[in-house]
């Protein structure tokens, strides 16, 4: 069986780590471990959706039930989070006390720097035989030094957990491609179910990375058989626990839902579908979320704190105040109130439906990839305001910078066309259309495309390494 494997594949199988290569792993890895206690340390902040997913911990190691805490001694089932995340945090209060959300975060750095390793790994696996190492430790590097991923294991939320399985997966795709087996299988299986059970468009890692895993196979690595075996027993694997998730929405909320509702409201509340059409209409970026959407229901809607573009018309904006008004009666989102705003929305729907329907969801996707990534950062959110915080802008603009240079790495590192490049861009095309289809932006839902920028920016800095080191040669054989 070994014969028929391309002789890149030996080896690169039989790469054995020297003291050296030890060494060149250990410095990115320490440097990375500093970043995230730093992270720690100044970012930690456990709100928002935090608590959420600690209520339920809390409530199924207390109580037994899948819910949350709606009153003195009442307990509501919920599907609005699907269980991966509250399962990891109930094994973390298990071990180091009820509501440590410290040392949920002390597990997301020890993850996300296994991710690094697996990454790293990735790189070496599927990058051009000439590259290989080097495109390792640029991966590794990328991966260990991003301040972006690095600030998220401060915050007890499923981004970290998910960049990890992530990795994974890429990980044992390469590896399952080069060795089809059991074991590389299995470890696929569980990442992209894991993805998946922490967020439900973690789906996507599966459906960008399955076929393509499975498709670039050569035809003499393992037989039809046995690789039907394997596919049909991942699947049953993969289905398993969503089909024991459905099962449970319908014995106890009576409803058909094998993932989390796209609204995160459980069965028999109002999502409020005509506020959420308007803020559709013209909310761009994580400042209208911050300040508007988030705010409502259940606290004052600061009209001043709406952008010009979200009237068409004094009229228009004369309306919009009456309903901010009356809303700020009481905070209620009422049902006469939410057929206002549905009403404002398809006025605005029917003057620009280009722009609501394409612009705008275009502007979001914009803001999501390439804004400065600060907002778990003690910045303030209009940090284009120069005059009001020079240095919070300066620092916004290199960290814009930054990202873009991630980006740019990575389409670099498309020319050299690594094994699998096409299962990462489809990964980052196929979440991207996703997230045309949100209506309030956040850069966090970009930052799980960031392990195939770390991969494929490693392989350009690696080529680019390669080609400077050529170059020396030359000019020091000319001098000679």
């Amino acid at each position: 069986m070994d014969t028929a494997l391309p002789v890149e594949m030996k080896v690169r199988h039989n790469f054995v780590p020297s003291w050296s290569t030890a060494a060149a792993l250990g410095l990115p890895l320490c440097l990375g471990l500093a970043l995230r206690l730093y992270a720690l340390k100044r970012l930690f902040l456990a709100i928002g959706d935090s608590l959420i997913y600690g209520d339920i911990a809390r409530n199924l190691m207390l109580h037994g039930q899948y819910g949350l805490t709606v009153g003195p001694h009442q307990i509501a089932p919920t599907l609005i989070r699907l269980p991966g995340y509250p399962y990891l945090l109930v094994l973390c209060f298990r071990l180091f006390g009820m509501e440590n959300y410290a040392a949920a975060c002390w597990m997301q750095i020890a993850l996300e720097l296994i991710g690094c390793l697996l990454l790293a790994d990735f790189a070496r696996r599927i990058a051009p035989a000439r590259l290989a190492r080097r495109s390792a430790l640029a991966t590794l590097w990328l991966a260990c030094l991003c301040p972006f991923t690095a600030s998220y294991t401060a915050a007890p939320l499923a981004e970290t957990p998910t960049l990890f399985a992530i990795a994974l997966a890429l990980w044992s795709a390469a590896l399952f491609r080069q060795r089809p087996g059991w074991w590389p299988a299995l470890s696929f299986t569980f990442a992209i179910t894991f993805a998946a059970l922490l967020r439900p468009d973690g789906a996507l890692v599966a459906v960008a990375l399955a076929p393509a895993t499975l498709l670039g196979l050569p035809r003499t690595a393992i037989r039809r058989g046995h690789l039907a075996c394997i596919a049909v027993v991942c699947t049953l694997l993969t289905l398993a626990p969503f089909a024991a998730w459905t099962a449970r929405n319908w014995v106890t909320l009576r409803v058909m839902q094998p993932l989390a509702p796209r609204l995160a409201v459980d069965p028999g509340e109002d999502p409020h579908l005509g506020w959420e059409a308007w803020i559709k209409s013209w909310c761009l970026d994580f400042n209208c979320t911050y300040f508007t959407y988030w705010s409502v229901p259940g606290e004052e809607f600061d009209l001043e704190k709406l952008p010009t573009w979200a009237f068409d018309s004094p009229a228009q904006q004369a309306a919009t105040a009456a309903l901010v008004d009356d809303y700020n009666q009481h905070y209620l989102l009422t049902k006469p109130l939410d057929r206002r705003f549905a009403a404002l929305a398809a006025e605005r729907l029917q003057t620009h439906p280009w722009r609501t329907r394409i612009g705008m969801p275009l502007g979001r996707l914009a803001n999501m990839w390439f804004s400065p990534r600060t907002e778990n950062l003690p910045i303030d959110l209009r940090w284009w305001e120069y005059a009001q915080h020079r240095a919070e802008t300066c620092f916004c603009w290199a960290w814009m910078a930054l990202n873009l240079l991630y980006i740019a790495l990575a389409i670099a590192g498309l020319r050299q066309r690594p094994r699998l490049a096409w299962a990462m861009v489809a990964y980052i095309v196929l979440r991207s259309l996703m997230l045309l289809s949100v209506q309030a932006p956040e850069s966090r839902y970009t930052l799980e495309c960031f392990p195939m920028l770390f991969v494929l920016g490693g392989v350009a800095l690696a080529a680019g390494w390669q080609r400077l080191a050529r170059r020396q040669v030359a000019q020091g054989a000319a001098i000679s």
